[in-house]
C-alpha cells in the first residue's frame, strides 16, 4: 500500500534516493509525472508547495514536503529499526555529511558537465574543464573513505550510500569512462555492489557503465563583430582560468589573481556614491519604494555606469530551475568583481520558455576586467543603459524588486550580486 505521492517529471534523478529509500523500507510511494509550467503553477499546488519546484511528497494523512533530501530521510524513518539512518548519533550526523556533500559537490559538478550533455544548457568548455578537475578532488575523497569501508556508514546500506549513488549514477553511465574511474578503484567497488542491489536495480534498473566519455554536441556559434576600443578604454586583462570553489582556507588569496600595481577603478576619482553602502541599504530595507528610491537619489552617473545583460543561449534554455543554476555559477567566478559592481539576474517565464536577463552597476563606464575575465561572461550580451532615461530606470527598478511581472514575462527566479 502507498504511503502518499511523491510528484514530479518523468526520469527526474532526485526522486531515486526517495523510491529506494521506501523499498529498503518496505513501503510504497506513488510517482505521479505532472506537466512542469502548468500543474505546478496551479494555485491548488501552490498552496501545499509554493515554491512550485519538484519533486514535492503528499502523504495519505495530508502531511507536504518539499525538497528531494528532507522527503528521503522522511521516507527512511517511517520503519521503526531500520538501518538507513544509522545505529547511533554519530552515525546518523555522518550520514547528513555524506548527503550534504552530494548535494553541495556533486550536483553543481552534474549542472556544469552533465547537462550540457543532455542538452539542458549550451556547453561552455572552461566550465566543462572545471567541473573535470573539481570532481577528481571529490572522487579521491570518497575513495579514500571506502578504503577499509564496504559502504560509507556502518556496515550496510544507509541513506548516504542511496543518496551518493543516486548522485553518481549519471556520472557513471555517462562520462565515467574506463580510463576516468580507473584510479578509483574502492568507489568503483562500492558503486557496483550498491547499484546492483535488488532493491536498487528495482529502481535504477540496469546501470551499464560508460565505455567511452560522452561529450556535447557542438554547436556553432556566430561571432559578433569586432569593435574598435574607445580610447578610454583599458586594455583587456589576460584571461584566467574560473577559480576553484574549494573550501575557503584551501582557495588561492584573490590578491594574487590581480595584476601588480593598483586597479585602474581604485585610481578614479572618488565618488559620491557608496557601493557598498547602497548593498547595506539594499538588503536591510524594502525595495520598493525605500531602496529604490534611496538608489536614485544617490546614484553618481559620473562615477558609475547601467548595463544591461542578457544571456545569449535563451532560446535553448529547458527547466527554469536550471536556468537559475547558470546563474549562481556565474556569480560563482564573479567573486573578485564584487568591490566594483552590484547585478541582478532574474529568469523570467516558465519551464521550455524561460529567459535569463537583469542589470549590473558597475564602478566606472566600462565593464570591469574582473567581469570580463569570468569564463561565462562571453556567454551574455552586456549593453551600457541610459541612466537618466525614466523607463529605463524604472525597467532597473523592477529587475532588483523583482516584480511578479517584467518586461511582459513572469518573473521565475532570481539572484543577486552584492
Amino acid at each position: 500500500m502507498s504511503i502518499g505521492k511523491i510528484y514530479t517529471y518523468p526520469n527526474n534523478v532526485r526522486v531515486a534516493k526517495v523510491l529506494i529509500a521506501a523499498a529498503y523500507n518496505g513501503l510504497e510511494v506513488e510517482e505521479v509525472h505532472i506537466q512542469m509550467g502548468v500543474d505546478n503553477k496551479k494555485p491548488e499546488f501552490l498552496a501545499k508547495f509554493p515554491l512550485g519546484k519538484v519533486p514535492t511528497f503528499e502523504s495519505n494523512d495530508g502531511f507536504y514536503l518539499y525538497e528531494s533530501n528532507a522527503i528521503a530521510y522522511y521516507v527512511a524513518s517511517l520503519k521503526q529499526g531500520t538501518t538507513l539512518l544509522g545505529a547511533n548519533q554519530k552515525e546518523a550526523a555522518e550520514i547528513q555529511q555524506w548527503i550534504t556533500l552530494a548535494d553541495n559537490e556533486l550536483a553543481p559538478i552534474a549542472a556544469a558537465w552533465l547537462f550540457p550533455i543532455f542538452g539542458f544548457i549550451p556547453e561552455n568548455p572552461a566550465n566543462t574543464k572545471k567541473a573535470q578537475e573539481d570532481i577528481k578532488r571529490v572522487l579521491e575523497v570518497l575513495n579514500q573513505h571506502l578504503l577499509k569501508k564496504t559502504f560509507f556508514v556502518g556496515e550496510t546500506i544507509t541513506l548516504a550510500d542511496i543518496v551518493l549513488a543516486t548522485s553518481l549514477v549519471q556520472f557513471y553511465r555517462n562520462v565515467f569512462d574506463p580510463s576516468f574511474r580507473a584510479p578509483y578503484k574502492n568507489l568503483n567497488r562500492w558503486f557496483n555492489t550498491v547499484v546492483n542491489q535488488p532493491k536498487v536495480q528495482k529502481v535504477l534498473g540496469e546501470v551499464v557503465l560508460a565505455e567511452k566519455m560522452a561529450v556535447a554536441e557542438k554547436k556553432k556559434v556566430e561571432k559578433p563583430k569586432a569593435e574598435k576600443p574607445k580610447a578610454d578604454a583599458k586594455p583587456k586583462a589576460e584571461k584566467k582560468p574560473a577559480k576553484k570553489d574549494d573550501d575557503e582556507e584551501d582557495e588561492p588569496s584573490y590578491a594574487d589573481e590581480k595584476p601588480a600595481g593598483k586597479n585602474p577603478l581604485d585610481l578614479l576619482p572618488k565618488s559620491t556614491f557608496d557601493l557598498e553602502n547602497w548593498k547595506r541599504f539594499y538588503s536591510n530595507n524594502d525595495t520598493r519604494p525605500t531602496a529604490v528610491n534611496w538608489f536614485w537619489e544617490n546614484y553618481d552617473k559620473e562615477g558609475f555606469s547601467l548595463w544591461k545583460a542578457v544571456y545569449k543561449y535563451n532560446d535553448e534554455l529547458t527547466m527554469t530551475f536550471m536556468s537559475s543554476n547558470l546563474v549562481g555559477g556565474f556569480f560563482q567566478r564573479l567573486e573578485r568583481a564584487r568591490k566594483y559592481a552590484f547585478g541582478s539576474l532574474v529568469v523570467l517565464g516558465e519551464d521550455n520558455n524561460n529567459a535569463i536577463q537583469g542589470y549590473f552597476v558597475f564602478r566606472g563606464h566600462g565593464v570591469p576586467a574582473e567581469v570580463t575575465d569570468a569564463a561565462d561572461y562571453e556567454s551574455y550580451n552586456f549593453t551600457r543603459a541610459d541612466d537618466q532615461d525614466a523607463k529605463i530606470r524604472e525597467e532597473f527598478n523592477a529587475y532588483i524588486a523583482w516584480d511578479e511581472t517584467i518586461e511582459g514575462k513572469k518573473f521565475a527566479d532570481g539572484k543577486i550580486f552584492k
